[in-house]
């Protein structure tokens, strides 16, 4: 059977005499990638090359020309080249002329130079029209169908028609244009693809700050504590007994962390009376990344899941219960059943089963693929709703966790509580304030605030008027 080659099949079937001629300056991984999707898509490429014949991997249908003849095939050129050798655009000033070209060159570093490559261009070539475009597309993504995140391709220029003409070729190979404005946009869209996780620093940072505090304040009550005071060695502990205390403080920490900062916007309007003012630069950026430190404490939730499942194959734990039985079984002691004991187990397990399972689904309902799927009330409902569900839960885990020893002073080593009561400040702290907006009385201001009630909204009409009056 005779194989079939991609490169020769379009996804859009268009006429041979109704086909648009594009023309790709640059033969290198992202200028073959594109001209290969466009092919695909049902455009005749041609591109232009310092050395025409000396390619053999470009895709078929193509065609290769020098830049200058190549030039001449199309109104619309898509500049693949890296910045260093546009000076050779010079010497086609008059065949660019009037033409459209498309900027999709990126830099090493941000900032790099004192205006973008799209800029830089446009000071070149002055006759033609420039548009910046593809620059946070990859070449992977076109050849993989630019799934999920990699749809989106940022566009700029100072010619509305130029732009509009470009962002039909977007949409043509599949892509979510976003026009961004002017060229003076092109510096930060060159940006995007430099930026390392931009919102994912915060959480990172926070995240090991918290374990790291969280690890040596375990290490101090669990194994230097024994030491001084017994001489005990409980240094094995640090492995496996206290990374599994350290990880599902942290996730109900940053659990509490992602809605602690709704109820401080809410508090700030309610204490403003109007939704019209900006919340603080810090509160912005916290609500911003709620989403990733949601992402973080679901892992950490993970690794608690996982560390709880080997506790019973444990060398200690096995020790502990086999040196136990025979004790009890020598002393003749028995255990007896407790009923009391047994359901703050169950309800222990089952808080904590029922707490994981919601704390899972907010994380699959954060996924691109999933958000685009339902509609905003949806999201707002598993979110908030369920959120809530999952962070009462999981508190309710933690509280039935210390049972009787809640607070109690015999847990106390050093003046310093169990490593568990840290997890609650936050996440009580967050459902205390939370059940207070939400009482009817609180409830029904804020609604009518975040529905464009102002309070002082009378006064400052009384203002105005008086002083259009004088």
């Amino acid at each position: 059977m005779e194989k079939t080659s991609t490169d020769t099949l379009p996804l859009t079937m268009i006429p041979p005499e109704e086909q648009e001629t594009v023309c790709i300056f640059g033969t290198g991984d992202f200028g073959r990638s594109l001209g290969l999707k466009m092919i695909q898509c049902g455009y005749s490429i041609v591109f232009g090359s310092r050395n025409p014949r000396a390619f053999s991997l470009l895709p078929s249908g193509a065609e290769v020309l020098s830049y200058s003849e190549a030039a001449q095939k199309s109104d619309i050129i898509i500049i693949a080249i890296h910045r260093d050798h546009y000076d050779l655009l010079t010497t086609l000033t008059e065949v660019l002329r009037g033409k459209i070209l498309v900027d999709v060159s990126n830099n090493l570093k941000m900032h790099q130079y004192p205006e973008s490559n799209a800029e830089y261009l446009a000071q070149l070539v002055p006759g033609a029209h420039i548009v910046k475009a593809f620059n946070t597309i990859s070449a992977w993504a076109l050849q993989s169908g630019a799934l999920d995140a990699s749809r989106q391709a940022f566009i700029c220029g100072n010619d509305s028609k130029a732009k509009q003409r470009v962002m039909d070729i977007v949409r043509a190979l599949g892509l979510t244009p976003l026009d961004q404005g002017s060229l003076l946009a092109a510096t930060e869209i060159e940006n995007y693809p430099l930026q390392l996780f931009p919102m994912w620093k915060f959480p990172l940072y926070f995240s090991a700050i918290l374990c790291v505090f969280l690890f040596v304040y375990c290490v101090i009550r669990d194994v230097i504590y024994p030491y001084v005071t017994e001489k005990k060695d409980h240094t094995f502990r640090m492995a496996v007994s206290i990374p599994n205390r350290v990880f599902p403080i942290a996730a109900l920490t940053l659990l509490g962390v992602v809605y602690l900062p709704g109820v401080i916007a809410a508090i700030l309007q309610l204490y403003r009376g109007t939704k019209y003012r900006r919340f603080p630069g810090w509160l912005d950026h916290w609500m911003l990344c709620r989403k990733q430190l949601g992402l973080i404490a679901l892992g950490f939730a993970f690794l608690h899941a996982i560390y709880t499942l080997v506790i019973p194959i444990r060398y200690y734990v096995r020790w502990w219960m086999a040196n136990s039985t025979i004790t009890r079984a020598i002393s003749k002691e028995e255990n007896p059943f407790s009923t009391t004991n047994a359901w703050l187990s169950d309800l222990y397990l089952s808080f904590g089963i029922l707490g994981f399972f919601f704390f899972i689904l907010l994380g699959i309902t954060s996924l691109p693929s999933v958000t685009n799927a339902v509609n905003w009330r949806e999201f707002r409902f598993v979110q908030s709703k369920l959120g809530y569900l999952t962070l009462i839960l999981c508190t309710a885990h933690t509280l039935i966790y210390g049972g009787k020893r809640f607070l109690s002073p015999s847990s106390l080593r050093w003046y310093l509580p169990s490593a568990y009561i840290l997890a609650l400040i936050i996440p009580c702290t967050v459902l205390v304030i939370k059940f207070i907006l939400i009482l009817p009385c609180i409830d029904k201001t804020l609604t009518r605030i975040r529905q464009g009630w102002e309070r002082n909204a009378k006064c400052s009409k009384s203002a105005l008027n008086g002083q259009t009056d004088i």
